[in-house]
């Protein structure tokens, strides 16, 4: 089987779209099945003015067309809602291609915190989007029950799941701070939440990885904290095994696979009661959330590191994998992409 992924979300960026997306490709191929990805790659971009860091691809629609085809996939997946993902449904839907797409960003919430746009008018943009799918996959059950509330319709479920050969709590980094140490890793920016833990009067040591777009200014408001900068790959493994709790204060992250990954290094999560900690963490002791951030992080202190690694054990990129391409049997035969070739060669698309 080949499935085409259209998505905004790509190398460079490091963020959980992009992570999740390339494990489950690596996943997929030792299930015989080949993704490949329709990215920014090869287009002309632009800077979101109201998301510093964001950069959208300026697209055409014979490129999008010529790509789509080029791949001859048997089912396409749109992952994210930015130009890429609606150009590749507006192709779909002029050709009558079935496609399922995927719910991975609060996008609604995110712009209403920058611009103050009410978030209910990002919904309406976000269901008139996925309404046109096969389905729309979800990472957890708070999360599609939620959706469903708000109008969304055929909501299915894709877990996420975690390399556990490189995420691994067996060589931790050095770190010549006072302990406990606190640790969060991701895009440095406002919708991460990091003040809430960053103002937290916590003992030993609070640490951020990562860069974004809020770096600067948290590093003079918070100078007792160390900022790391970026980590990738086996560096990023060993500071997360280093960690004595990984503090996650996101309030808007659909699921948050870095907590996966945090615990397969064995390292207990603090969180507040929201869709992705509800739902990773629950009543599991390999973690604490609470509405009270500095409780969470000091009761986490108390959980087994090998509670932790052993959770993480369970949840494999190969399930993930089986779970994705098994949702792909809503796309009826009779609607595959690989007819698409055909059709636009008898009406050429207008770039």
């Amino acid at each position: 089987m080949r499935i085409l992924i259209a998505t905004d979300a790509w190398h460079p960026q490091v963020n959980g779209v992009v992570r999740t997306l390339t494990s489950l490709a690596r996943a997929a191929a030792t299930l015989g099945t080949e993704i490949t990805f329709l990215t920014p790659e090869g287009f002309p971009s632009f800077q979101v003015p109201t998301y510093p860091g964001l950069r959208l691809a300026i697209t055409r629609q014979r490129e999008i067309a010529r790509r789509i085809e080029e791949a001859a996939p048997d089912a396409i997946h749109i992952a994210t809602e930015g130009t890429i993902g609606w150009a590749v449904r507006r192709y779909c839907l002029r050709h009558g291609l079935a496609f399922t797409t995927s719910y991975t960003t609060r996008f609604p919430e995110y712009v209403s915190v920058r611009t103050g746009i009410p978030d209910a008018v990002g919904y309406w943009v976000m269901r008139r989007f996925h309404d046109a799918a096969a389905m729309t996959m979800v990472a957890t059950n708070s999360l599609k029950q939620e959706l469903s509330q708000r109008g969304f319709k055929r909501l299915g479920f894709w877990t996420r799941g975690v390399d556990t050969k490189l995420f691994n709590p067996d060589q931790p980094a050095t770190l010549d701070l006072p302990r406990p140490i606190f640790l969060t890793v991701g895009r440095v920016a406002v919708e991460k939440n990091l003040d809430a833990f960053l103002s937290l009067d916590l003992p030993g040591s609070k640490v951020v990885v990562g860069n974004g777009p809020q770096k600067a200014e948290l590093e003079k408001r918070f100078p007792d904290a160390h900022f790391l900068g970026e980590k990738t790959g086996a560096d990023l493994t060993a500071h997360m095994a280093a960690a004595d709790v990984f503090v996650f204060p996101s309030l808007t992250d659909t699921f948050g696979v870095v907590q996966l990954e945090s615990l397969a290094c064995g390292t207990p999560v603090a969180a507040f009661p929201v869709t992705g900690p509800l739902d990773v963490i629950a009543d599991n002791p390999i973690g604490a959330i609470d509405h009270d951030l500095r409780a969470a992080c000091l009761r986490a202190l108390t959980m087994s590191r090998t509670a932790c690694r052993n959770f993480a054990l369970d949840r494999s990129w190969e399930n993930s994998a089986r779970q994705f391409i098994g949702n792909l049997s809503v796309l009826q035969p009779s609607r595959a992409p690989r007819a698409a070739r055909v059709v636009a060669r008898r009406s050429p698309v207008r770039g």
